[in-house]
């Protein structure tokens, strides 16, 4: 590795392991986490994040898709929700604001458009202050839904008229009013706090507002600021992953949002049914215990034993909660319903044959089956699939992104031509398409899934509703095979289904032993077991550019992307992609988006900052990310091509959807592969580094990784010490209490 400018040109063999000089810089120069956009956070989360979960066809960009999503979730949440009882619109452009409310905008657009939410809640420093990066264009904003409900225009000037007596940007009326329905203006009035429910309003933000409105009235210790507050804490940790909080966390963070009584603010938010309340045992570790060690210990306790054990005590919201349990009662029926006569065990033993033997014989004799594995590992899968359909059976595949999708119908084309008997019934879906129903075998008049063997790739992307939406669609009998990487992101939105299941160990779990190729797939596999290996790479697929500081890294990534790459190891720009920790920053994804348009494609942006030709990532529903490239604009709006399929953005939604996409956050890039990329860690980065971060991005390149160090040994020190931030979930001890554990 050289560090002579001259040699920067072309990109030298390495490993990430070597460290280079770095600007230990702000630690919030990352400026927002990655989550949302396609994955960070979630606006599902939309503070991302990311994550998360899957994107859809890229034809999903219309609004006839987006209103089907909205629509097939509503109509499945509902069925969840009477499972249980047999026991929001886009920000209008602000005028000339300034002060209290042009805060409380910037506020509200930031979280919307795919900012971190709320630093410092839980667990996580607040960043300290530093000069924003200069914005190369307006910042796409990420609304609630692609399809708001329609409000009466009488509502929306009742809002506005409060909203303005409060001091609140007029602005924020439309949201307003969609979220707080109809009255929402004597709502705000009786409790202005609930201005917190609008995404991106901060406490201190509406404790102003309430000032504003109640004057002395207002204070610190009100009962409603203490429900409000309880509840925002509550959508933050979903924001980041969590599906609850334990009660002494929350408590905490009530304190230190100047909440005199955390504990009769938590009552309150549960005697007004914002929040639910659970109890799990404890095992001798602290663990949560096994709901069948539960059952026998209150036995024992009924016997007249005398046997206590400790419990948490979880608080978290109604919609977390039912599609928590509504994801364990599904998985609990796939596991314990016997499989359909679909083939005999001589059928599916003539199957197993090749490096998807085992697997394939899990799923002969178990309703739900587990697969992990790399890239390569795909195969396995696919194997799965077309084995299954030879039989006869009714295979259905889903994966997190359009391109996964074409990957994996690629690796099943030969697998299928072998047997001319095996005919697929529909194509590979994407979860977010097969859920919609806009893409998959469609459903029978129950609302189930036609199908009796769903192979869901990618799954560490589930979040607890799309996975719960997943299992209440599968038909009795009909078997699951969930297969993915668990060294990646989680997904965007709350739980992490997939890892809990792996640490339940309540169906069998089928590991690939194929590995990824290549000095790649070696640094990524290294990476995976918390090791950064220097590998050889004589092809330099491997090569490390070593810069001091966050100016540097912009000037070397596009001279990367533009000339080095290009003419060193010979692919194209176009099919270079750039990855950075977050969207803020001097070397985050609006600088370095900025910096390569003006290299590649410059242009006046004179449709809402984009030009033709421009790269973009398009955002139709929060948590999907699809990249594409702008063809042209006119009355109708902006014209894209998303992996291959035309996709037509209103103007009017132009600002809340597209960004440029020569560079992404790793949550954005979750289920995509280019056959170079460049990932940027300036020194400002360290904090947002960890090694399912590292893991992500230096998996998404498949021929040639460039990696633009500028964090010194905070890289391997990420990779050795630094697993995934921990969410707080319930799915293992709620499976244990309806499955038996696997042998």
């Amino acid at each position: 590795m050289t560090t002579d400018p001259a040699a920067a040109e072309e990109p030298e063999p390495g490993t990430p392991g070597d460290g280079a000089g770095g600007d230990a810089g702000d630690p919030s120069a990352t400026g927002t986490g990655d989550a949302a956009d396609g994955g960070e956070g979630s606006a599902a989360a939309s503070g991302e994040e990311s994550s998360s979960a899957g994107e859809g066809d890229a034809a999903a960009g219309e609004l006839s898709e987006a209103e089907a999503a909205m629509a097939a979730q509503r109509e499945l949440r509902e069925r969840i929700e009477r499972r249980k009882a047999e026991k929001q619109g886009p920000v209008e452009a602000g005028g000339k604001l300034s002060g209290k409310a042009a805060d409380l905008l910037a506020a509200v657009r930031a979280v919307e458009s795919g900012e971190k939410p709320a630093a410092g809640v839980f667990g996580e420093q607040e960043p300290a202050s530093r000069r924003p990066a200069p914005e190369p264009v307006r910042r796409p904003q990420l609304v609630t839904s692609s399809v708001a409900a329609p409000v009466a225009a009488e509502t929306v000037d009742a809002v506005r008229a409060v909203l303005v007596e409060g001091g609140a940007p007029d602005a924020l009326a439309p949201q307003a009013a969609a979220v707080l329905g109809e009255g929402a203006d004597a709502a705000l009035r009786e409790d202005p706090w609930q201005l917190l429910r609008l995404a991106g309003v901060r406490p201190e933000q509406a404790d102003g507002f309430a000032r504003a409105l109640l004057g002395a009235e207002c204070g610190p210790d009100d009962e409603r600021r203490g429900r409000a507050v309880t509840v925002w804490l509550l959508e933050q940790a979903a924001l980041v992953g969590h599906t609850a909080l334990e009660a002494s966390t929350l408590s905490t963070a009530l304190a230190q949002r100047s909440v005199p009584d955390p504990d009769a603010a938590v009552q309150s938010a549960i005697a007004e049914g914002d929040a639910l309340v659970f109890q799990d045992a404890l095992d001798d570790t602290g663990a949560p215990a096994p709901r069948r060690q539960q059952a026998d210990d209150e036995a024992e306790e009924g016997e007249g034993g005398e046997q206590e054990r400790p419990v948490r005590v979880l608080i978290g919201l109604e919609r977390n909660a039912l599609a928590e349990e509504s994801l364990a009662d599904g998985l609990a029926r796939v596991v314990n319903s016997l499989p359909k006569e679909d083939g005999s065990a001589t059928d599916w033993e003539s199957a197993a044959t090749g490096p998807a033997t085992e697997l394939i014989r899990a799923v002969a004799g178990h309703g739900l089956v587990l697969h992990t594995g790399g890239e390569a590992s795909r195969a396995e899968p696919a194997a799965l699939v077309a084995a299954a359909r030879a039989m006869g059976l009714r295979v259905c595949a889903a994966t997190h992104t359009v391109d996964g999708r074409s990957r994996f119908a690629a690796l099943l084309a030969p697998a299928e031509t072998r047997d001319e008997a095996a005919r697929p019934e529909e194509s590979v879906t994407t979860v977010a398409g097969l859920l919609s129903g806009a893409e998959g075998p469609g459903r029978d008049p129950d609302g189930m899934l036609r199908t009796d063997l769903l192979v869901v790739l990618d799954a560490p992307q589930l979040d607890v509703e799309s996975a719960a939406m997943l299992a209440e669609s599968l038909p009795d009998g009909a078997r699951l095979v969930l297969s993915g990487d668990p060294g990646g992101l989680w997904s965007a939105g709350p739980g992490r289904v997939f890892a809990d299941l792996l640490a339940a160990r309540v169906c069998p779990q089928v590991a690939s032993r194929t590995p990824d190729p290549g000095p790649i797939g070696e640094l990524v596999s290294g990476i995976g077991v918390g090791e950064l290996l220097q590998v050889d790479a004589p092809g330099k697929e491997v090569v490390i550019v070593p810069v001091r500081d966050a100016g540097e890294a912009v000037h070397r990534t596009v001279q990367l992307v533009a000339d080095s790459v290009p003419r060193a190891i010979g692919i194209p720009a176009e099919q270079t992609q750039v990855i950075t920790p977050g969207h803020g920053g001097a070397a985050g994804t609006r600088a370095l988006n900025a910096a390569l348009k003006e290299r590649l494609n410059p242009g006046p942006g004179r449709f809402g900052g984009f030009d033709p030709g421009d790269r973009i990532a398009y955002t139709p529903t929060p948590g999907r990310t699809v990249p594409g490239r702008v063809v042209k604009a006119d009355a109708e709006g902006l014209h894209l091509e998303c992996v291959g399929a035309p996709v037509v953005v209103p103007k009017e939604r132009v600002e809340q959807t597209v960004r440029h996409g020569w560079a992404l956050t790793a949550h954005q890039a979750v289920g995509l592969r280019w056959p170079a990329a460049v990932v940027v860690l300036p020194g400002d980065a360290v904090q947002a580094l960890t090694r399912p971060w590292v893991y992500t991005a230096f998996s998404r390149a498949e021929h040639h990784l460039s990696v633009v160090h500028g964090v010194e040994q905070a890289l391997p020190r990420a990779v050795a010490e630094l697993p995934a931030k921990p969410r707080t979930t319930r799915l293992p001890t709620l499976l244990t209490a309806q499955v038996p554990a696997a042998g």
